[in-house]
């Protein structure tokens, strides 16, 4: 599982299959943005 996640994020770039491939090594991925953070990143785009 490891080594197709790879291979699919090196050829998509897909972040989902990189965060399987660091999930399969056997680490943990935290994610930190709060609904705060997030509308304040589509704020700037904007």
């Amino acid at each position: 599982m490891r080594d197709f996640s790879w291979k699919y994020f090196a050829m998509t770039g897909d972040v989902d299959a990189y965060l399987l491939y660091k999930e399969a090594e056997g680490e943990t991925v935290l994610t930190a943005v709060s609904a705060d953070d997030e509308a304040a990143l589509h704020e700037e785009d904007e």
